[in-house]
């Protein structure tokens, strides 16, 4: 049994459910469920590269989004079992298609696990393993890491703790992350890249541009230059946002991010400085959504 599961506080809800007894509030237990693990072309070009990111979808998530787009898996319990070796195997499967790295999404209430699959790979596993988060995080369970996690790709989706209770639930939503996200700073360092451009260590922070809340966005972006260098991060602007799932619920989120919202939080990250990626405005449709399983397919 892994300790942590059973009294489990991995994520900031601090549920202290025994996950082997029944879920905790990610609607998960203790067994590793995922709902897809292939090679992953739509990541920032560093991620993805030529090969891909050996991308695996962890079911449930300590958030609870309203415009989620993987909400078959992060909401509606899409998805399938795996035990820790079949997990290191797959990790290896992903490896032996050529991926760039081990993309880990949405892999918070997960850690233990993962760390055990991990550890049964070994030095077998020789590219770098991608932490790729909601930004919601506890210190402690980025600690268990220690050094098998390479890359973090963050995100940071708001500022206001009025916003992020009235979409994802969570109040201390921006405290928690700002927090980790010096964290992971902490542990990467600053943003490296092997000869063929592709990042071997480092943090890449993602922010999602919400359509009616671009003044939230700013605050976002003038907290990064006011906490981090440019040479120490890396920001991945994103202009993705559909209206999908419980988005319908908000009229404000019933139309995508318009150009004007998008160019004013451009300028704000151009006016620090920071390295990073511009998402293309044609990205913003259900068709980049992946699919997903229910049963073990490969």
């Amino acid at each position: 049994m892994i300790e942590e599961l059973k009294n489990c506080r991995l994520c900031p809800r601090k549920c202290g459910i025994n996950r082997y007894e029944k879920k905790g509030f990610c609607g998960e237990n203790a067994q590793v469920r995922i709902a897809r693990a292939e090679l992953h072309f739509w990541e920032e070009p560093c991620i993805s590269g030529t090969n891909g990111s050996g991308t695996v979808f962890f079911s449930g998530c300590c958030l609870k989004c309203c415009f989620c787009q993987n909400y078959e898996i992060s909401a509606e319990g899409k998805g399938f079992p795996l035990t820790e070796n079949e997990l290191a195997e797959t990790f290896l499967r992903l490896q032996n298609m050529g991926a760039h790295n081990i993309n880990l999404v949405n892999p918070t209430h997960f850690v233990p696990n993962i760390i055990k699959a991990l550890d049964i790979c070994g030095e077998s596993l020789k590219i770098p393993v991608v932490y790729n988060s909601g930004g919601y995080e506890n210190d402690e369970t980025l600690d268990l890491l220690g050094s098998r996690v390479k890359i973090f790709l963050p995100d940071l989706k708001y500022c206001d703790s009025e916003i992020s209770m009235k979409y994802s639930h969570a109040k201390d939503y921006f405290e928690q992350a700002g927090q980790a996200i010096k964290k992971m700073t902490a542990i990467a360092g600053k943003p490296r890249f092997d000869e063929n451009g592709l990042m071997t260590s480092g943090v890449i922070i993602r922010h999602l541009v919400l359509p009616s809340h671009r003044k939230d966005s700013i605050r976002l972006m003038d907290w990064l230059g006011e906490n981090f260098a440019p040479d120490e991060i890396m920001v991945s602007l994103m202009s993705q946002f559909t209206p999908v799932y419980q988005a319908f619920n908000f009229k404000e989120l019933c139309r995508k991010t318009s150009t004007f919202e998008y160019n004013t939080v451009i300028d704000t990250v151009n006016k620090y400085g920071f390295d990073g990626f511009i998402q293309s405005r044609t990205s913003a449709d259900k068709d980049f959504i992946p699919e997903f399983f229910d049963e073990k397919y490969y």
